[in-house]
Formats: C-alpha cells, structure tokens, sequence
C-alpha cells in the first residue's frame, strides 16, 4: 500500500453504451438539463453527493478521514436512437489505518463510501454501478495495494447501511505492502449499493486480516451517512 499518499481527484473517462427503449418521450424531471438538451445531443450532467462515516461510528475503531475525491466519468447513452454523452461525478469519502512496520507507518487498511448519482433520461431511471459486481469493485479497492492476487471469495451477510438491510461479501487476498518486502494476508468486505435520495451509496473496505477489523467496519458501515449534492 502506498505510504503517506495524499487524496487526488481522479478525472477518468470511460465510455459505454447502454440502450434506452426510445418509446414516446415524455418530459422528464434531469437534474440541471432538460428533455430538449439531450435531444439536441448536449452533453448532460449528473453529480453524487457525499457518504460519509458518522463521527460516533469512527469512535474507538482507529480509522481517520483521509479524504473526499471526486471522480468524473463520462458514460454515452442510446437515447430515441441516437447517441448521448452523459457526466456522472461520483464522490468518495476514504478512511484508513495505520500500522507500524519495521520503524515506519503505512496505510494499512483502508474504508470507503461511494456515493455515485442516478441517472434519469426521458423517464427512465439508471444506476450506474448496476453492471459492477462485488468482485470489479473489491478491484476499487485493492488498488490501494500493491501486487494483491489470489482473490478468494468468501462469506457473506447481512448488515444496515443507511437503513436499507444490503449484503456483504467477504473475500480473502493477498497484497504487498509498498515500501516493504512483506507480503500479508487481506480480508476484504464489499456492500452491494444502496439507494440514498437521488444516488447510491456502496461501502467497502480492506484490512490485514491479523488486524480482526471485521466488527469495525460493519460499525462503519452502519453509521454511514448520506448528504445530498
């Protein structure tokens, strides 16, 4: 894992397509556009607001607010047969841990609440994490890490994250540590998303498994919060 990294705001792009019936249009409520800019192919906008971990769940569990990013990504759509780019700005709120290794700290574990906007175009409703599984978003946060291989799924079960009752699935992995030669074992946690307002919200969350974290980031989990863009 990186040592001592500083939150940056990531602007990446990518590029899918996904298909709208294009039935009668009807006006449609678009967060700052409206039905007319997507015909005319303007490029529309839609934008989270923030998840983050209440102060009384951070309590006692080691964990510190590293940061809010945001990430930017521009996903094109079908709509009435012709092609429409869209922005959708997720935010992320991380909060990790550090350990002592060898004389130094690092960032050894690592919790974070997405929050990405759902996209409504002419009268449909879209989440753009549906295509995500619990195994392309452990990737998310593996990233912390150097070199993790040997994914193993696990367990799963069932907590409240914003009052919605969500699975979690636990998965086991392997990861080095940047700056050492060690290699430890990882335990990691994946929250299917829930809705909160017009996003949604997903938890995840990677730890050493000597570190036993389980407990507290399903007390994370449960204190996270929600406040609208």
């Amino acid at each position: 894992m990186n040592h001592n990294d500083s939150p940056t705001t990531d602007h990446a792009t990518s590029r899918r397509r996904f298909l709208l019936a294009s039935g009668a249009v009807g006006m449609a409520g678009l967060a700052g556009c409206t039905t007319v800019d997507v015909l005319r192919g303007e490029e529309v906008e839609f934008e989270a607001g923030t998840a983050t971990v209440a102060d009384a769940a951070l309590a006692d569990t080691g964990y510190q607010l590293r940061g809010v990013s945001a990430e930017t990504r521009t996903q094109e759509f079908e709509v009435a047969g012709r092609p429409r780019a869209v922005q959708v700005t997720n935010r992320t709120a991380e909060y990790d841990k550090a350990v002592e290794l060898l004389g130094e700290r690092y960032q050894a574990a690592v919790f974070m609440a997405l929050a990405t906007p759902r996209v409504e175009l002419l009268g449909r409703s879209y989440n753009p994490i549906a295509d995500s599984d619990s195994e392309d978003l452990a990737e998310r946060i593996t990233a912390r890490y150097d070199d993790v291989s040997d994914l193993e799924r696990g367990t799963d079960y069932t907590t409240s994250i914003l009052g919605t009752d969500t699975t979690v699935v636990v998965y086991a992995a392997q990861g080095d540590i940047e700056g050492t030669d060690l290699t430890i074992d990882l335990e990691l946690q994946i929250a299917d998303p829930v809705e909160a307002g017009d996003d949604f919200v997903v938890c995840l969350a990677a730890y050493p498994e000597s570190f036993g974290d389980g407990e507290n980031v399903r007390r994370m989990m449960n204190g996270v919060e929600h406040t609208p863009e």
